[in-house]
């Protein structure tokens, strides 16, 4: 048996997910840092440990085609259909311990509750840890939750990671055959509805003073690579009212992009992370600028809005200047709104548990962006220190752990009591 057991009543649901999540922590390749990719020896152990505490909460477990670990307590009917509810086991590189796997966790305990009770609700409960969600081995994502939708691209089992090894290769390293990916797949029926709950890797909770929020919509994104072009001259002898420096034009419009991004509000965002002067020399004016633009948020409509008018302003400037502008989208990916009923299910059982609550998008993409497609998706976020995820110092607090349990536990037994609608 894994570490805390459920059978020992000395120990809390809070305290044994966190345990639990150390005990995870210590499945890593790298034994000074948590990295744990898709079809590792580490996944798969992963796997083992988590379907032994499924089991333990009295669930039917099995690992499914494409590698995800998943298990069913069922309903007062056998084969009733299912709330579905889980998150992912991979990592990135020098990771923290609670993306992905708090969900998981405390998910099994909302099973194991019922089960120390001998309860069984209308619908059964379903619980899976994905196999791949930050796509860290092949730079491929959702790989998990796309083989419960059915949604595997062709091409994905030809894909490598940086020794050359495929999906498929890896696959079969790992006891599973290519040739069965698209048995993951579920049927819409199987489930009425799906929960994830995640740590909020943002500061809006901690900001609040809250320890729980449910998630609006899992942002759209756009991401765009941008050129100013003028002209490069000498720093000394050009006069500055004939200069075509791009760089100034460029300045010029990033502090547009963060005005007019703060005063479209809707929780857009707006960044240029990226940005490279050519030629770059200290007595040489910038003749030609790229940089990166980054926008998110949680409508298209508002997003493609903001992006528009992001786009204009930069073309006026490059007018205004006598300089060229010019721009290529490389990345979009659409917002995700949640279910509104599970939004207002959700709400209801975090203000029962805290006494208010909050709506807020998520920055961060999830698994729940594939579910998504096929069945009504709600989310909620827990509140993480400072906003860091992604790194060693990722952390939450037993209490705010405890909460999550509660509340997450009766949004799905009102949920698999009464259904979806």
């Amino acid at each position: 048996m894994g570490p805390l057991s459920p059978r020992d009543a000395s120990v809390s649901p809070a305290e044994r997910v966190m345990a639990r999540a150390d005990a995870l922590a210590a499945i890593s390749e790298t034994p000074d840092g948590l990295t744990r990719v898709y079809l590792s020896t580490q996944h798969l152990q992963a796997n083992q440990l988590v379907g032994e505490w499924m089991r333990q909460a009295g669930m039917t477990v099995w690992q499914d085609s494409v590698g995800n670990i998943c298990g069913r307590y069922e309903g007062q009917q056998e084969g009733a259909q299912a709330v579905l509810l889980g998150s992912h086991l991979d990592t990135v590189r020098n990771a923290g311990r609670y993306d992905g796997m708090l969900g998981v966790l405390t998910a099994i305990e909302v099973v194991e509750s019922l089960h120390q009770q001998g309860e069984h609700l209308a619908q059964a409960i379903e619980i899976v840890g994905f196999g791949d969600e930050e796509g860290t081995r092949f730079g491929i994502t959702l790989l998990g939750s796309r083989g419960l939708t059915g949604t595997w691209p062709q091409g994905w089992l030809e894909t490598c990671d940086a020794q050359g090894i495929s999906v498929a290769q890896a696959m079969v390293q790992a006891g599973l055959d290519p040739t069965r990916v698209a048995l993951a797949a579920r049927h819409p029926h199987d489930f009425s509805a799906c929960l994830e709950l995640h740590i909020e890797q943002g500061p809006c909770l901690e900001q609040e003073g809250l320890a729980l929020g449910v998630v609006e919509a899992i942002n759209g994104a756009r991401r765009l690579n941008c050129r100013f072009t003028g002209e490069a001259g000498h720093a000394g002898t050009v006069p500055m009212a004939h200069r075509k420096d791009a760089l100034a034009a460029a300045a010029e419009w990033m502090v547009l992009i963060e005005n007019t991004t703060r005063q479209a509000g809707g929780n857009l965002v707006a960044t240029v992370g990226e940005l490279r002067c050519l030629p770059g020399a200290v007595n040489v004016i910038p003749g030609e600028v790229a940089l990166s633009l980054d926008i998110r948020g949680p409508q298209d409509a508002p997003l493609d809005a903001l992006l528009a008018e992001l786009l204009a302003q930069a073309q006026a400037i490059a007018a205004r200047r006598g300089l060229r502008f010019g721009a290529e989208e490389f990345y979009r990916i659409a917002a995700t709104p949640c279910d509104a009923h599970l939004q207002h299910l959700l709400g209801d059982a975090v203000e029962s548990v805290q006494g208010r609550t909050v709506s807020l998008p998520s920055g961060a993409g999830h698994d729940t962006i594939a579910l998504a497609e096929r069945w009504p998706v709600g989310m909620l976020f827990v509140r993480c220190r400072g906003g860091v995820s992604h790194h060693p110092a990722e952390s939450v607090m037993a209490e705010d752990v405890a909460l999550a349990i509660e509340a997450f536990g009766q949004a799905v037994r009102k949920l698999a009591d009464g259904g979806a609608r």
